[in-house]
């Protein structure tokens, strides 16, 4: 049996926006409104939907980078969501975070040496001539060179300053990675290097992972499980196989007819239309958010949110579910 180590229940997170003048109006942003899921160790979960669903608020409320408004986070039988001060900082050690943007990720003025080195000192795991030989070992992990300790962020590629990101992940050897688009902003070719650096080092290490992405083939190739968000909720949640291969939402389904498949004997096809564009998470539509978008959609669909059904652990909540 698979020891679970990280379990997200009901989170929700709101952003409270006021404008205008001289009568500002407050608007209330639900990035994420409910949702739930759970890490095995050593796994690798996907999050994915269009941009501006909510995924990545998801990711860093989980890890309480930004604090949650309500909602049970664990993480290995720890209560995350009320943990302070030495207890947070623990579990600190544990969870970790590989940002979107590796440039702006890493502080511009220092060297690559003290960016490595500082968590160590920090979280009392090495000081002195011990942290920095970490640091060159971690460096060399990850493919680069020692002489990389004594240079600055601008001196290295997009890739290299991914792979830099890793490092500081690993840096405390933890138990969970969350990595929001670690390769949306590189080059395909890069792409493929750092998802492959990223797999050795899950299997090395007994990594579990929470990978945040937009792109459907990365989802496929890296993840064995899978939660599709639409509007700060998730709408199907399953193996990634048969969430992709039969999908039971029509949002599920219009994400994968719109992403091109590289097979040379489907060359020429139409990709499927993608009707509309996802609502503002301000005013969410009622009854099931995708209706507005939905071939399926009916006067229940409008007016009542689906209830979540999960047969043969592959749940997902629609009125009119595909039949695969």
């Amino acid at each position: 049996m698979v020891t679970t180590v990280l379990a997200v229940n009901g989170l929700v997170k709101h952003f409270t926006l006021r404008k205008g003048f001289p009568r500002p109006v407050t608007t209330t942003i639900r990035a994420v409104d409910g949702i739930s899921f759970e890490v095995g160790a050593g796994e690798a979960f996907g999050l994915v939907g269009e941009s501006g669903c909510g995924k990545s608020t998801a990711a860093r409320a989980a890890l309480r980078l930004i604090e949650p408004d309500a909602g049970d986070v664990r993480f290995a039988d720890i209560n995350v969501s009320v943990a302070k001060g030495a207890a947070l900082n623990t579990l600190r050690r544990r969870m970790q975070m590989v940002f979107q943007d590796p440039y702006s990720s890493l502080n511009p003025r220092r060297r690559i040496g003290r960016t490595l080195t500082e968590p160590l000192i920090v979280h009392g795991v090495a000081r002195g001539r011990a942290a920095r030989d970490r640091a060159a070992a971690l460096l060399a992990e990850v493919g680069l060179p020692e002489a990389a300790l004594e240079r600055y962020p601008h001196e290295f590629s997009g890739g290299q300053r991914q792979r830099i990101g890793i490092a500081r992940a690993l840096a405390l050897q933890p138990d969970l990675i969350v990595a929001d688009e670690p390769v949306s902003a590189l080059d395909v070719s890069v792409q493929a290097q750092v998802l492959l650096l990223l797999k050795e080092l899950q299997h090395r290490h007994g990594l579990a992972f929470v990978f945040v992405s937009h792109d459907l083939g990365v989802i496929r190739w890296f993840c064995s499980r899978v939660a599709v968000m639409y509007l700060g909720r998730i709408v199907e949640q399953g193996p990634v196989g048969r969430v992709f291969a039969m999908p039971r939402h029509p949002y599920t389904r219009m994400l994968r007819d719109a992403s091109p498949i590289p097979d040379p004997a489907q060359r020429g096809g139409a990709l499927a239309r993608v009707v509309g564009e996802i609502p503002s998470a301000a005013a969410p539509p009622a009854g099931c958010h995708f209706h507005p978008r939905c071939p399926r959609a009916t006067e229940l669909c409008r007016s009542t949110y689906p209830e979540w059904a999960d047969p043969d652990e592959h749940g997902f909540a629609c009125h009119h579910p595909l039949q695969g």
